[in-house]
């Protein structure tokens, strides 16, 4: 599968560098099962959707991704 950028402007406020995903080594959360993949790139920790591996990534800084992953494991992210 190859990897591609998608350039996009920077949100008003937004205070996170513009990466470089191209070669990112991206990570499945379920061993190849799910959707989600992961890469950890210049000290962020971007997310995308590994079906549309070409749709926007959303970019964490650690902390970001620490409050993120706490959220979601008590249940606060309940989309249904």
């Amino acid at each position: 599968m190859a990897d591609t950028t998608t350039h996009q402007r920077p949100l008003t406020g937004w205070d996170k560098p513009e990466l470089d995903l191209s070669n990112a080594h991206w990570q499945s959360s379920s061993r190849g099962l799910g959707d989600v993949e992961i890469a950890f790139v210049e000290g962020f920790i971007a997310m995308r959707n590994g079906a549309r591996p070409e749709s926007p990534s959303l970019i964490f800084t650690p902390d970001e991704w620490g409050a993120f992953v706490s959220g979601a494991r008590q249940g606060e992210f309940d989309l249904t």
